[in-house]
């Protein structure tokens, strides 16, 4: 009994000598496990205040659409959180799931990356940044990527070379360090690239991060802070937003962690569908929004396919004849823009598909075909 005792402790010594011998980001990583919708409770967090709110008003047919039936089984198998669509610059329809209520907020993910890539058109449009083109050496010497000859554009297009692993679910991945670590600057300034600048579509979280420095270092600004500015006290949101940091006081984790509702997320897609406009005031020039949403063609991504599904920093569907430019999360967040119902529709969600068609979660599918079906219920 004694001798049991003893291995048991030993062993329990030995374990917790590991625990406090690993890097702090591992141990927070193995505490949380896999992100959730509400990540940042676990991490300081910067406001974005909502200084001019204006509630959508609501469409005439509020409340007369439902969740078609034909959908019901493949739209709940993947745990929404929240579906919402505007129509006409209305509030058409809006449903929420899994005790998740209007004003809860929700981690954006990787939709925060089309959000740095409007950071970056409105920085070019207040001549913080010449264009597109200005190297990165401009704004980051001081980084190892500095050393090529790497432009914005290259970031932009996720076509940089980046010699980053994109691997979530790997305990030492770079993203891993990225997302539960402490020093974003860190961790960026060293990493180089693996391939030639725009030789190769390569989709990497620290792409966008890299970008956040740059508007950063360009603006002189927290890009939270520059974000209020530009965007969010200009498109009438309804709630403060958080943007979460590496640290306290520290930078925003710019490639994943905005948080907001799904009332407040269809505004970015309606300025989109405005074409850079809200109310008369241009916000964002129409021309960036046209790069921002017009695919790369002429590359390739890793697998030999044609790049026809991502602009800058944003993804596009091609289906059922439109063009579809939406933003895109891992846990299943989205924001669909579609002109040709003068819409934009939300998801909010825990899971997506694994399965993929062209580098597009099927689900994206399920949620837009759902969507067109309601439309057309609405003019029977």
């Amino acid at each position: 009994m004694q001798r049991t005792l003893k291995i048991l402790i030993i062993v329990l010594v030995v374990i917790g000598l590991i625990i406090l011998l690993m890097p702090a980001y591992l141990r927070t990583a193995l505490i949380y496990q896999t992100p959730d919708l509400d990540d940042y409770r676990i991490f300081h967090n910067r406001t974005i205040e909502a200084s001019r709110p204006a509630p959508w008003p609501k469409h005439e047919m509020f409340g007369t659409l439902q969740i078609p039936e034909s959908h019901t089984d493949s739209f709940f198998k993947f745990e929404p959180a929240a579906f919402l669509i505007i129509q006409n610059g209305k509030l058409l329809f809006e449903e929420y799931f899994d005790d998740h209520q209007p004003d809860d907020l929700s981690g954006s993910f990787s939709m925060a990356k089309t959000i740095v890539a409007l950071l970056v058109g409105a920085a070019i449009d207040d001549g913080y940044i010449q264009d597109v083109h200005q190297p990165v050496s401009d704004f980051l010497p001081e980084f190892a990527i500095a050393q090529h000859d790497v432009s914005l554009y290259h970031l932009l297009t996720m076509t940089s070379g980046l010699d980053w692993d994109e691997e979530y679910a790997a305990a030492f991945s770079v993203t891993t360090k990225a997302y539960y670590g402490r020093d974003l600057e860190k961790l960026l300034k060293p990493i180089g690239i693996a391939d030639p600048p725009g030789s190769v579509f390569y989709y990497t979280s620290g792409t966008t991060q890299l970008l956040a420095f740059i508007v950063e270092q360009a603006t002189g600004k927290r890009i939270s802070d520059y974000f209020a500015e530009k965007f969010w006290s200009r498109i009438g949101a309804e709630n403060d937003a958080l943007w979460s940091l590496d640290h306290e006081d520290g930078m925003e984790k710019a490639y994943c962690c905005f948080n907001s509702n799904a009332r407040d997320f269809a505004r970015l897609g309606q300025l989109l569908l405005n074409g850079g406009y809200w109310e008369n005031e241009q916000i964002i020039s129409p021309e960036f929004l046209m790069q921002m949403t017009t695919p790369l063609n002429y590359v390739s991504d890793k697998k030999g396919n044609e790049v026809d599904y991502y602009g800058f920093q944003t993804w596009i569907l091609n289906h059922r004849g439109m063009n579809i430019p939406y933003f895109r999360g891992i846990l299943g967040q989205y924001i669909f823009i579609v002109p040709q119902w003068d819409a934009v529709f939300v998801r909010l969600g825990h899971k997506r598909s694994d399965y993929r068609i062209n580098d597009i979660p099927s689900d994206v599918l399920i949620y837009t075909d759902m969507f067109l079906e309601m439309m057309s219920a609405m003019e029977q």
